[in-house]
């Protein structure tokens, strides 16, 4: 079909209010599934002793549990961007949303520890998907000049849904008779609502140019998209992405960074974050429920910040420098000995914010640095590199804590955010206001 024999559905350009309401539509969605994400992950704490009590699970049952979504991300990723990248990113966006809902909807009617286990395995998969084809969709919509506050969004919205999911599960819990059953299946609700909204949703006219579909690209293009865009969608290439070219000449700088920055922005985030109890208990500080709390909170406030900043002082600015303080910040907690609680705590705050803040670019720069070809399984890939960081930190580090004590540990995470510190001050490219094809086609420092 040409592009004067288009339906009169996809002739000329859509209104501007009209375009406007399809990226707020897009936004939603896509953002309601970082918000589902959180709150699948969120919503099994405060039920894991009734749980585990209810289907005497053993440590060893209670850890695979746990971990069972994080392995399901690290399955889920990769294989999501491959097919996103393959078959287009819509089929793959109704299918994770519905794997979402079909998994949450288990939960209600799980009896065994064996069932609970592969139920949270769908739903890391599903996650894993979601990261894979969620990302890179909001960055080929996105209008240039909102993309990074776009895409910083998503990160906001995954916190926000982990700790609605955190205050939903206690209250529930607490103050209710409802079972964990229950509690646990709450999250169908969401994933059953999103899924809904996500019906009609168009396709990525930069993937269906990608693979050659250019008279299908400019319709969409004309009809959902910036007048501008499309001539930035008519710049991609047109060829097949595979695994292989993530490592090419022409991109595998592109590939360490992504990767390699997300490995050292999360493995301490996790590792502290997941026993902030602990951690601030060994240096004699309050843990508990207000110090976890107290961490998420300031962690939420830089993710935040980062969002109001990106589009005005860039991304490399907010992505060097904190990696710097970060590792600094880690290395004084772990080389001074005999510091005051009170400025330990102030050192954990001030790592959590910035830590947070950085952490928000890896949700931004896999969906700018690789062309549309390869950005879904580039994505995917870097995804499960980061989560290969978490596993890693979540599992050594109260083996470390007990076996090296608090400062050798905190001198590894250092070390750690050392490393992608000068990862990204090799790295690490501007885009701020690039198009998708400018940012993807080389480094700019």
């Amino acid at each position: 079909m040409s592009s004067t024999q288009l339906p009169n559905a996809h002739r000329g350009p859509a209104s501007t209010i009209n375009k406007k309401r399809f990226l707020t539509r897009m936004v939603t969605v896509l953002i309601g599934g970082m918000v589902l994400d959180g709150y699948v992950l969120g919503i099994i704490g405060p039920v894991s002793g009734r749980m585990a009590q209810d289907l005497q699970l053993t440590a060893l049952w209670q850890g695979l549990i746990a971990a069972a979504a994080l392995i399901g991300i690290l399955v889920g990723s990769p294989i999501g961007g491959w097919a996103a990248d393959k078959w287009g990113r819509k089929p793959i966006f109704m299918f994770d949303i519905g794997v979402f809902a079909v998994a949450s909807g288990m939960q209600f009617f799980i009896d065994s520890p064996v069932w609970l286990l592969v139920v949270r395995l769908l739903m890391g998969v599903a996650i894993g998907t979601e990261y894979a084809v969620g990302w890179p969709l909001m960055a080929e919509f996105s209008p240039s000049h909102l993309r990074g506050r776009l895409m910083a969004a998503m990160g906001i919205a995954w916190y926000g849904g982990f700790m609605i999911a955190f205050l939903t599960g206690h209250l529930l819990n607490e103050y209710t008779d409802l079972s964990w059953h229950f509690i646990l299946g709450t999250s169908t609700f969401i994933a059953v609502a999103i899924f809904l909204a996500r019906l009609g949703m168009p396709e990525s006219p930069r993937w269906l140019w990608s693979v050659g579909r250019k008279d299908e690209a400019r319709a969409l293009a004309l009809k959902y998209m910036p007048e501008d865009a499309l001539d930035d969608v008519q710049h991609e290439d047109v060829r097949k992405g595979s695994f292989k070219m993530l490592f090419s000449k022409e991109y595998w700088r592109s590939t360490l960074f992504i990767s390699g920055f997300w490995f050292c922005a999360v493995t301490p985030y996790f590792a502290i974050a997941t026993f902030a109890d602990s951690v601030l208990e060994q240096y004699g500080l309050v843990g508990g429920l207000a110090g976890g709390v107290g961490l998420s909170s300031i962690a939420l406030a830089g993710v935040i910040v980062t969002f109001l900043l990106i589009e005005k002082v860039g991304r490399r600015a907010l992505t060097v420098p904190p990696q710097w303080l970060c590792a600094i910040v880690l290395g004084i907690i772990g080389l001074w000995a005999g510091a005051p609680a009170i400025v330990v705590l102030i050192l954990f705050l001030v790592f959590s914010f910035f830590n947070a803040g950085y952490n928000t670019l890896t949700n931004v720069y896999p969906g700018e640095v690789l062309p549309t070809e390869i950005r879904g399984i580039g994505t995917g890939f870097a995804a499960a590199v980061s989560r290969v960081g978490a596993g890693i930190g979540t599992f050594l580090l109260p083996l470390s804590m007990q076996n090296l004590g608090p400062g050798p540990t905190m001198v590894i995470a250092a070390g750690v955010a050392l490393v992608g510190a000068a990862l990204s001050q090799w790295l690490a490219p501007e885009t701020k206001g690039k198009t998708l094809t400018e940012a993807a086609a080389g480094y700019a420092h």
